[in-house]
């Protein structure tokens, strides 16, 4: 029997197009009203995950449930109750935003659509937009009105598929205000995204490259299992400093964050050996640091391509 207290519950999905194996072996809880955030890099297999969720796609192998159905056997049932935001705009661009959301409430077979839309409308801000066309809104008003389609016949579900790309700051915050609003109300949502800060709101994560799933847990899980030590250097030429610290054994990564370096290493005693004499002889400032999440996903993101490209 189905686990209730879990929107997404599967197991060992794989996906193949041709000889490319996409998704390997995918195992993936996700709570009733969590936000659940998948990262990992361009082509890791987070789209087909998404779709093969969503019913999109049907998984090769593999067994589970979302929303308590069968991902392999109802496919079209899952359908009908969950919303699916693509990565691109894909609505119709010479229509307006309310003819767009009553040509959806249509292809559902809502009943009442001129109630559902005007309530869809007034719940993301659209009502004073409603008679513009689609083709015309900036990226921010696009995506309200991507996520109001995709919400239209009330999901159980959310799958957001880097729903963020491309817009503003102030959208971007404005849009997962709303998502937390919804979460809030018992609503799950699994969304894809590359921004740090976002993950950061998501109640959990999980990692995913070259298909197989990697890490997953609380943003302070992910980057506890990463058994990273961090160090923050401040001065003047950092980038000199860079390039003599990358090429240290112990140093697994340097990277530049405004006016300081993060230098990280998987070992801490081989990483202290390593930068110890180029802290005797700099002036620069060193001091310890807690790894953030940005450190732990290039860490991940290095030792998959290590592991896949070998």
């Amino acid at each position: 029997m189905p686990d209730e207290n879990y929107a997404i519950d599967v197991r060992g999905l794989n996906k193949h197009f041709g000889r490319h194996h996409v998704v390997r072996d995918l195992a993936l809880q996700v709570r009733r009203g969590e936000i659940f955030g998948f990262l990992g890099p361009n082509g890791s297999g987070k789209t087909t995950s998404i779709r093969m969720l969503c019913g999109l796609l049907v998984p090769d192998s593999g067994s589970g449930t979302c929303l308590g159905l069968d991902v392999i056997r109802q496919p079209q049932e899952i359908k009908r109750r969950v919303g699916y935001m693509t990565q691109r705009f894909s609505l119709w661009e010479d229509l307006t935003i309310q003819e767009n959301l009553e040509f959806i409430a249509r292809m559902y077979g809502m009943k009442n659509i001129k109630t559902a839309v005007a309530a869809s409308l007034s719940r993301l801000g659209l009502s004073d937009r409603r008679k513009q066309l689609a083709g015309q809104l900036s990226g921010g008003w696009k995506q309200r009105l991507a996520l109001a389609s995709c919400m239209l016949h009330e999901p159980e579900l959310l799958l957001l598929d880097e729903p963020t790309a491309g817009v503003d700051p102030k959208a971007r915050r404005d849009f997962w205000d709303q998502i937390h609003g919804l979460a809030a109300s018992g609503m799950s949502v699994l969304v894809s995204t590359h921004y740090m800060d976002e993950a950061e709101r998501c109640h959990k994560l999980a990692y995913i490259a070259w298909g197989k799933l990697l890490a997953t847990g609380t943003a302070a899980e992910v980057v506890a299992g990463c058994g990273l030590t961090a160090w923050e250097v401040s001065g003047s030429r950092l980038s000199e400093l860079a390039a003599q610290l990358r090429s240290l054994a112990g140093v697994d990564q340097v990277t530049a964050f405004g006016n300081v370096l993060h230098v990280v290493g998987r070992d801490g005693q081989k990483l202290f050996e390593a930068i110890t004499p180029v802290q005797e002889s700099t002036p620069h400032r060193w001091q310890p640091i807690e790894p953030s999440l940005e450190d732990a996903f290039i860490s991940l993101m290095a030792s998959a391509d290590q592991v896949f490209e070998t």
